[in-house]
């Protein structure tokens, strides 16, 4: 299909899309790789620009029309969307409607992601393995059925059940909270559908069974169009670590690093992910028509030795795909181009033997209030020692700065540096010798990414 003059547009700004970018990039078939709008990492990769054009949103309908405009001028091949707001607005439909290869799910398919009520109700239609949940549009029902949740008789042993209350709409990671007691689950109901503290996306919540368990990241690419056989690919597992603290302590984040492969999770479980969760993810999306050419994320939960679906994404994980994309032993743009041009069959991606441990480096203050604009050092030279890769997220780039780098802290999850072992153990120590080989002013990680127990 192409010949080394392949042109991609990567949208959006993370870690994630450095990624993305940095592996198209090693592409026999891809000339150039732009990235809108891109970071400070992204704009030092071989082979890739950064492109901003009138803004950094891609959600909003005028920075869409001109990532539109700028394909077209460009010749851009393929068009790649790494983040959710976006694809929930309908920029993949735009794009096709203009005529262009985008690799993203129609806004009809983006729902399995931006409305979890209606996510859940996918996976019941269609008999996908996940915990029981019901849904509340009126504060006063999801406070009543709160009561009764959390009664407890005089002779009862032990309380009730933690309640995992969900907010419906997209939240920035915010919206899911683990209640063990009433008063948590009263406060946080009333936050989000009463104070508007994740605004419309907590108008309407869910009330979920509560498992114990570890959880487990299985990311995918999806080749699905009306009137065409379905077919989804997945990845090696990975796992992400949200809480803030070691051992899993502190609020959740956006992420504070991830592991691939998931040592876990065992053929057995795999298999009944393939059974349970994947096959009929995959004949639903086949029944309902979607257009929907693009990645997915199972977030699963293994319980009763048994997997369960706790979430969708119709995207890359971050910061699992910086885990994983450095297993793929096989040619990424390739396997992108097929899965939006309906060829998706025809691959068998090879992925490298060993583990892959990428720990992030966050602000000082994340994930609550944090500071920006600090230098960020780094020494080049130990860090080649490490054969780790730096992916940039919250970090731009500024000439000037301190020996070995031109990047300063622009977010709260600043970077993740992604290091490969023969086993997790080796990944894991070559992923912190290169995390020392990284510095600023307040930077702050966990010390327990892949340490397997």
């Amino acid at each position: 299909m192409y010949t080394g003059d392949m042109r991609i547009l990567v949208i959006g700004s993370g870690g994630r899309e450095h990624a993305m970018a940095w592996k198209f990039a090693q592409s026999e078939k891809v000339e150039r790789v732009f990235i809108a709008p891109g970071n400070g990492g992204t704009a030092e990769e071989k082979h890739c620009e950064n492109v901003d054009l009138l803004g950094r949103d891609p959600a909003d309908p005028e920075i869409q029309d001109a990532l539109i405009r700028y394909a077209v001028k460009e010749g851009i091949d393929l068009s790649v969307v790494g983040p959710e707001a976006p694809l929930a607005a309908g920029i993949a439909d735009r794009f096709r409607a203009a005529g262009l290869a985008v690799l993203g799910p129609g806004a009809e398919a983006a729902r399995l992601e931006a409305s979890k009520d209606y996510a859940k109700s996918f996976m019941k239609k269609y008999g996908v393995r996940t915990p029981q949940a019901l849904s509340f549009t009126r504060t006063g029902d999801a406070l009543e059925a709160l009561r009764t949740h959390f009664k407890t008789g005089g002779a009862a042993q032990e309380g009730p059940p933690p309640l995992v209350i969900k907010a419906d709409g997209l939240a920035g990671g915010k919206g899911v909270v683990i209640a063990g007691d009433i008063k948590t689950a009263k406060k946080t109901v009333t936050a989000f559908m009463e104070e508007g503290l994740l605004g419309a996306a907590g108008k309407t919540i869910l009330l979920e069974e509560f498992f114990r368990g570890p959880e487990i990241s299985v990311l995918g690419v999806v080749s699905a169009g009306p009137g065409k056989k379905a077919r989804i690919l997945p990845f090696v597992s990975a796992r992400d670590h949200k809480r803030r603290f070691d051992n899993d302590e502190g609020p959740n984040t956006g992420g504070m690093g991830a592991i691939a492969p998931v040592p876990d999770f065992t053929g057995t479980l795999q298999r009944d992910f393939e059974e349970s969760i994947l096959a009929p993810t995959l004949a639903g999306i086949e029944a309902e028509g979607f257009d929907y050419r693009g990645f997915i994320f199972f977030g699963l939960l293994i319980h009763d030795k048994r997997c369960y679906l706790l979430e969708y994404n119709v995207r890359l994980g971050d910061p699992e795909t910086q885990a994983v994309l450095p297993l793929l032993d096989s040619d990424f743009a390739v396997l992108c181009a097929a899965a939006e041009g309906g060829t998706l069959q025809d691959q068998r991606p090879a992925w490298k033997p060993g583990a892959v441990c990428a720990p992030v480096a966050v602000a000082s203050g994340y994930p609550g209030p944090y500071r920006t604009g600090d230098a960020i050092a780094l020494n080049e030279a130990a860090l080649a020692k490490t054969g780790a890769v730096l992916f940039a997220a919250g970090a731009v780039r500024s000439p000037g700065g301190p020996a070995g780098s031109g990047l300063r802290t622009a977010g709260g999850r600043v970077l993740t540096v992604a290091a490969h072992g023969s086993n997790g153990a080796e990944a894991r120590e070559r992923a912190y010798r290169a995390l020392g080989a990284v510095s600023f002013a307040g930077m702050a990680y966990r010390k327990d990414i892949g340490a397997y127990s």
